[in-house]
């Protein structure tokens, strides 16, 4: 149980990505604040963060569910007090929430534009700004931000120039705490995958069940995310993962396990 009684606080973490992770963690004894907005469930979506909560806390940890839109600079003020006044400080941040538009230039809607820079780059400024001062008198700290490797290759910036921009902009803030606060033993990581992961996005946003069907599980980052943050004294930080190097890196080569469809082409993701 190497996270007995570690506070990790995850964006987004009713369903998907964020939820695998807090699984994870939990299972490993964490304590899972799970800041997110959904309080009731859509069928497209599945999950609220109560419903979360109650896996969570099946899985071997504690739970606190946070309803908190991360556009909201009070609303992250008010979760974060709660997690620290609920488990007595933050331990770890997983900055896993983020908005999704691939249009072009002339097709996207200012305010998708603006909906994307307000979660993916301002909201995850603000709540590690937020979770910073309890990260500090944290032994062992660790921000994981989920974003892409930073690639200046034309080809990630022409067709969703938005996106991608918001994006990389999650990967250099990633980068810059990891400098900024080295001094405070606070350790900033990025993480992405390098297949397309099964989760409402790709179903509902971008290929449906076909591309569902060419994917892995949100397993494969949850396992890379434990891996990351069970370093200890700096030793991964301003660094921008691929899952599967993460794994290869730990004596795991055979991915097999992950796949939606054992044995059926994977889908290479976004960035890669």
């Amino acid at each position: 149980m190497s996270f007995q009684n570690r506070t990790v606080f995850i964006t987004g973490a009713s369903r998907g990505i964020g939820k695998a992770i807090g699984l994870r963690l939990a299972g490993e004894g964490a304590n899972i604040v799970i800041a997110a907005k959904s309080v009731s469930e859509d069928s497209r979506l599945g999950g609220t963060i109560y419903s979360a909560a109650e896996e969570m806390e099946k899985a071997g940890g504690k739970a606190l569910p946070v309803q908190v839109d991360i556009r909201d600079e009070a609303q992250i003020e008010t979760a974060v007090q709660q997690a620290a006044d609920e488990f007595g400080g933050i331990d770890i941040l997983i900055n896993n929430a983020s908005a999704i538009n691939l249009s072009g230039t002339e097709k996207l809607e200012t305010r998708k534009f603006d909906l994307m820079h307000d979660i993916n780059v301002r909201g995850t400024f603000l709540v590690t700004k937020h979770c910073i001062p309890y990260l500090k008198k944290s032994p062992g700290a660790h921000i994981l931000t989920l974003s892409p490797p930073v690639n200046l290759n034309p080809k990630w910036l022409g067709p969703h120039v938005a996106y991608t921009l918001s994006k990389y902009n999650m990967t250099m803030m990633a980068m810059g705490w990891a400098q900024e606060f080295a001094q405070h033993g606070i350790a900033s990581n990025s993480l992405w995958p390098k297949t397309t992961i099964d989760t409402a996005a790709v179903r509902n946003l971008l290929g449906g069940e076909a591309l569902a069907k060419m994917s892995r599980t949100t397993d494969i980052l949850a396992d890379a995310a434990y891996y990351i943050l069970n370093k200890k004294n700096l030793q991964y930080t301003g660094r921008s993962f691929i899952d599967e190097e993460v794994l290869t890196a730990e004596g795991i080569t055979n991915f097999d396990k992950y796949a939606v469809t054992p044995g059926g082409k994977l889908y290479t993701d976004l960035f890669l």
